[in-house]
């Protein structure tokens, strides 16, 4: 049972935050490191990729491969997160956290998303 709510909340979070990405895509430009090229068009398949692995790990078919995928969307996030905590956790003028949050949200937080996502590789 714990596992079926886990999934449920996985599948609602990660299509959430693949639908804020067309909600409030200029809230992620900042946090693509500048040497990556199209700001415009990696935020929009970022969001894409999010909304159909939270749709795909609801499928059980599906599942084992939405899992993986999340695992590599998380480690693929892992530049954002190192560029973030280059720049002190300021974004910009309206995206400021503490520094040492931006530690926090690379480690121990990427690592548990992960291994949250891997717990829902096998069925």
């Amino acid at each position: 049972m714990l596992k079926k709510i886990s999934l449920f909340v996985m599948a609602i979070f990660y299509t959430g935050a693949g639908i804020n990405h067309f909600r409030h895509p200029a809230s992620y430009y900042p946090l693509i490191p500048p040497y990556l090229p199209n700001h415009f068009l990696i935020n929009i398949i970022s969001g894409i990729l999010e909304i159909s692995l939270g749709i795909l790990l609801m499928m059980p078919v599906f599942r084992k491969a939405a899992a993986f995928g999340i695992i590599f969307l998380l480690i693929a996030f892992i530049p954002a997160h190192i560029y973030m905590i280059t720049k002190g956790g300021c974004m910009g003028i309206t995206f400021c956290i503490p520094s040492w949050l931006t530690w926090v949200r690379l480690f121990p937080l990427q690592f548990l998303l992960i291994l949250w996502a891997r717990w829902h590789v096998n069925k």
